[in-house]
């Protein structure tokens, strides 16, 4: 198991910014694709974005585009999920996932909302 664990979900106004972050301890996230996905109640898990482990630019949905992006800090064993002008559409909770031969690895995830 990898321990990853999602801080930064809340309340925030639509047009609002939140970051996200994911920690992981006893394992160094550096060598590994790492993603974000995000879940609303009666609906699958979706994809987010992901990034590889060099940290070049990230790649993410068509629904968030132009709004999110994603980075990594290896030094601080750390990735990040950087939302900008929120929608309410994008109130889920939200998914740190680590690549080993598929998305194996999960957190626990962190609830954002975004209110109208």
């Amino acid at each position: 198991q990898v321990p990853l664990v999602e801080f930064g979900g809340g309340l925030v106004q639509a047009g609002g910014s939140l970051r996200l972050s994911c920690a992981a301890s006893g394992r160094p996230l550096s060598g590994y694709i790492m993603g974000w996905f995000r879940q609303t109640p009666g609906e699958e898990r979706e994809f987010v974005c992901n990034i590889g482990p060099s940290g070049r630019p990230a790649n993410c949905a068509a629904s968030v585009q132009g709004r999110f992006t994603m980075s990594r800090d290896n030094y601080k064993n750390t990735v990040y999920l950087h939302m900008n002008t929120l929608r309410p559409e994008d109130t889920a909770v939200y998914y740190c996932a680590m690549y080993q031969m598929g998305w194996n690895y999960w957190g626990q995830g962190t609830q954002v909302t975004v209110s109208s």
